[in-house]
């Protein structure tokens, strides 16, 4: 089976062409390589896939072969490029392709919604065309746990309401899924969306929260803790992330043809969209005491109120992936952590040389790696969001 999977220098991306490269599938990874955050850290993940020295090859849009996976083959290619996708999607005839290229970040695209229109609906429909003109088996998405915006019903359903959303990202994705439903029907394509819930692990995007965390943890710098600790969030390992979408690949959508028109998440279209959740919202403040043992420092706590527009808990309601695919995350907290800061002390060595190399400017852009010469953000004014 020949698959492509978009987003390949990502954080989910790379994982998940790791392990289906790993398993002997046929792989064409794709990824733009922007600039959103550190390039070396997209570089880095290349690297572990067998593309070392990535950040050195001209701009020539050609296929390249993995020096570790005799099956795994990039191409750096921008989504927005409609002809030379479906030239690429010509040329290699795949049977799946799994899109998770996207324009990440809540806070980005109140500065930069241009991006999103250009990166996740001009991108996504390009997929959508080069679908529909080269059919593949199944096309499977990323949207996101944002698509629930303000909601307040939980545990989150995919057959609950997702139309009051609380910034353009989350506009961008639920459009995907709104997107990814009518080529379903016009076209019988199938299609499956995956809202993703707080993914953090290893090689993880240092825009994050739990990243963030890390970093300010080691510098000693004080970190901001929302509603005074009093927040719960689904953070989901990203190995159960990879897995959940491994086990969804393989299950194509057909339609339900007794759908009462009422719910959300199904279709008499061959379209479908699930939860990808832990399922089991921790506290905030034991998150980051996680942190804290782990990196074996204490967190100096800027305790703070409740951010305008902000929620205080998210859960996910994974029943339907559980039933569809027998599988339902499992990865406990500390055991997620523990992951991601083995993996964290190892990239960046030590202390001393991650402040001398890798610090950003955090406190006027909320991330590490954004472009510069942005406004500042406003963090009393604005939410975080959800990923």
């Amino acid at each position: 089976m020949k698959l492509l999977v978009t987003g390949t220098a990502g954080f989910i991306g790379y994982h998940l062409a790791k392990r289906l490269a790993a398993a002997g599938e046929d792989i064409v990874g794709l990824d733009s390589i922007n600039d959103y955050y550190d390039v070396r850290l997209k570089y880095g993940r290349l690297a572990e896939l067998g593309f070392a020295g990535a950040e050195q090859w001209p701009e020539d849009s050609a296929l390249r072969q993995s020096a570790a996976y005799p099956n795994l083959r990039f191409i750096k290619m921008n989504l927005e490029d409609a002809a030379a996708l479906k030239a690429l999607f010509a040329a290699e005839h795949f049977d799946v392709v799994i899109n998770l290229a996207a324009q990440a970040g809540v806070r980005y695209s109140l500065t930069n919604p241009d991006v999103y229109i250009a990166s996740n609906i001009q991108g996504f429909l390009n997929v959508l065309e080069a679908v529909r003109a080269y059919p593949v088996r199944h096309l499977v998405y990323a949207s996101s746990s944002s698509v629930y915006g303000i909601n307040t019903i939980q545990p989150f359903s995919e057959s609950g309401a997702a139309d009051h959303p609380a910034s353009l990202y989350a506009v961008s994705k639920r459009s995907n899924e709104l997107m990814a439903h009518s080529y379903s029907h016009l076209y019988g394509i199938p299609t499956t969306g995956l809202r993703f819930f707080t993914v953090y692990g290893p090689w993880g995007r240092p825009d994050m929260a739990y990243f963030l965390f890390a970093q300010a943890i080691m510098e000693g710098r004080p970190i901001d803790v929302f509603n005074h600790g009093d927040m719960r969030r689904d953070f989901t390992c990203i190995d159960d992330i990879i897995e959940g979408i491994v086990r969804i690949i393989g299950l194509i959508p057909s339609g339900v043809p007794q759908w009462d028109s009422i719910q959300s998440g199904i279709s008499p279209a061959p379209a479908r969209v699930y939860n990808i959740g832990n399922g089991k919202p921790v506290r905030l403040l034991d998150f980051i005491q996680a942190l804290e043992t782990e990196l074996g420092r204490e967190a100096k706590k800027n305790m703070l109120p409740m951010q305008a527009g902000d929620v205080p808990a998210t859960w996910a309601d994974c029943t339907a992936l559980e039933r569809d695919t027998g599988y339902r995350p499992r990865i406990e907290v500390r055991e997620g952590i523990k992951r991601f800061v083995e993996w964290y002390r190892g990239y960046y060595k030590n202390e001393e040389s991650y402040t001398k190399n890798e610090k950003i400017d955090i406190e006027r852009f909320g991330a590490p790696g954004i472009i510069k010469n942005e406004p500042a953000y406003d963090k009393q004014k604005f939410p975080d969001g959800r990923m």
